[in-house]
């Protein structure tokens, strides 16, 4: 175990997503006795589906990579630990960010967004992709995905009425701005540096993060003193935190974060 014993994981939720999708999380892992967190994101503090009505919503269309990333810095810094840090998609990618500033004893990295400079032209990444980066559309409002576009890019592979389910508990609208700041030097990681352990973890059939750019995410850390490592999960797509049978990697993580080597802060 970590000898700063980490009591908090902080969760950093993705895009389009609401936070509820963490509310399972947190009760498997405070079950195995850590305290959990879990915020909105600014101006996403209400239910889906009052969010979806909200749209288009010129608060949350106006939200940038930059501001979220401090908005998550700030909590990590006010905790009086660092705490361990579990991002999904973009929440991935703020996660690398902030455990780059040592403000976490660990990280994992669920179906990341990468940091800038990494890229793929696989079609489903591209399809999945076009219509949230909102080019020729206007930046003051935001992006909802349609029902068919959610099907896609989040909840392939899943019966019809599940992704029914899905969309009405969890998909809200967002910031097109976020979305093209991930490919912009905010989202900068330096990958020769020394980190504190990180794992990344793809899933097989993701359409938005394919599984080849979880793998190059991962290769680019070359810091041979620091714990990087990568697992692909099989039939798992981007709604992977609330897919039928997410408590395996939920455990697949608190295994991991056990078994971690002694470490100082």
């Amino acid at each position: 175990m970590l000898t700063e014993n980490p009591t908090t994981i902080l969760f950093i939720t993705g895009a389009f997503v609401s936070n509820k999708c963490w509310d399972e999380w947190k009760l498997f892992f405070e079950s195995k006795g850590f305290k959990t967190l879990a915020p909105a994101w600014p101006y996403k503090d209400a239910p889906a589906a009052v969010l979806r009505d909200r749209h288009p919503d010129p608060q949350i269309a106006s939200l940038r990579l930059s501001q979220l990333i401090e908005y998550f810095e700030n909590i990590a810094k006010n905790l009086p630990q660092k705490p361990i840090l579990v991002g999904h998609s973009i929440g991935g990618l703020i996660a690398q960010i902030l455990l780059q500033r040592n403000l976490a004893t660990a990280a994992i990295a669920i179906n990341s967004v990468p940091p800038q400079g990494i890229m793929t032209f696989k079609f489903s990444f591209l399809k999945a992709g076009w219509g949230p980066l909102g080019f020729f559309t206007s930046t003051k409002k935001t992006f909802l995905m349609s029902f068919p576009q959610w099907q896609y890019a989040f909840t392939n592979g899943m019966p019809e009425e599940w992704q029914d389910k899905a969309y009405c508990e969890s998909a809200i609208p967002e910031s097109k701005l976020i979305v093209r700041d991930t490919i912009t030097s905010v989202a900068k990681v330096d990958f020769k540096a020394p980190h504190k352990p990180l794992l990344l973890i793809a899933g097989s059939i993701d359409h938005t993060i394919p599984e080849s750019l979880n793998f190059s995410n991962y290769k680019k850390y070359s810091d041979k003193d620091s714990i990087t490592d990568f697992k692909v999960f099989p039939n798992r797509n981007h709604f992977v935190l609330n897919q039928p049978g997410w408590q395996e990697i939920a455990v697949y993580i608190h295994e991991w974060i056990v078994k971690l080597p002694q470490q100082n802060s």
